[in-house]
């Protein structure tokens, strides 16, 4: 205070004329005028660089969150999958354990006879080379190429299956199989294979066009018969020979007629 009013007093003194006082008041007031406004917009910077700071290391804290939820959503995708691959290997390793124990069972009886699903009776057969058969044929989908399109996979599968069913009452019906085995996923070999251990490929039907031993079901015609016993394999069995499809389908007698039906679909 008494600093501020020694500098007043000599200002007065300095000056040469009221008039130059007054400008000297009057550019000091602008100067502090300049600097008080300085001194906020240094403050203003300082609370908005504040703020900035603050949103950053929100910003930060919440894309280190979701980068760690990532990183967890990953691994377990990643555990899961090792999970599902390691499942997926021991089922495959424990159903070609039990395709090679009914083929080996199966082989023990080759040439006797077992009554089918239909009620029929049939020679058991055994694959010739049986030691491969259980891998092949519970993974027969990898004996199928299902890369081609529908006509060229018709045309390929048609003529194997026609020279596998010639002479019987379903000759002449492979593309039906083929393109049949296209449309729902299956392996086309195994509708017919079926046919021929359930019915000698329909010689023998307990009711009309049911070559595959399903209960007392008929119908009209061969195609319409074809197509619905390979919609049934596709929505209930799986669509491909395995043991477990063998279980179900003819329990009493799984293990020869899992090996009779791998026989003959080693045959087209």
């Amino acid at each position: 205070m008494q600093q501020g009013s020694q500098g007043l007093v000599e200002l007065i003194l300095s000056s040469d004329s009221f008039y130059d006082f007054l400008s000297a008041i009057q550019f000091l007031d602008s100067v502090t005028s300049y600097n008080t406004d300085q001194i906020q917009s240094l403050v203003d910077l300082t609370t908005e660089l504040s703020n900035t700071q603050s949103d950053l290391n929100s910003q930060l804290s919440q894309a280190e969150t979701e980068r760690q939820n990532a990183q967890d959503a990953l691994d377990s995708a990643v555990a899961a999958r090792e999970a599902l691959q390691q499942q997926m290997a021991e089922e495959q390793a424990e159903q070609e354990a039990e395709a090679q124990a009914a083929l080996q069972e199966a082989a023990q009886s080759e040439g006797q006879t077992f009554q089918t699903e239909s009620g029929n009776t049939t020679t058991v057969e055994v694959p010739q080379s049986s030691s491969n058969s259980s891998s092949n044929s519970s993974s027969s989908s990898e004996s199928v190429n299902w890369q081609s399109d529908k006509d060229s996979f018709v045309s390929q599968w048609s003529a194997r299956i026609d020279a596998y069913l010639a002479g019987s009452p379903l000759a002449g019906y492979g593309s039906t199989f083929a393109a049949a085995a296209w449309d729902y996923g299956i392996d086309p070999r195994l509708s017919p294979a079926i046919a021929a251990v359930e019915s000698s490929k329909g010689l023998y039907c307990a009711y009309p066009h049911n070559a595959w031993g399903w209960g007392n079901v008929s119908w009209n015609s061969w195609e319409t018969a074809i197509y619905a016993h390979t919609a049934g394999l596709a929505s209930g069995y799986g669509g491909y020979l395995t043991y477990a499809m063998a279980q179900k389908y003819c329990p009493p007698n799984s293990s020869a007629w899992y090996s009779s039906v791998a026989a003959n679909m080693a045959m087209i």
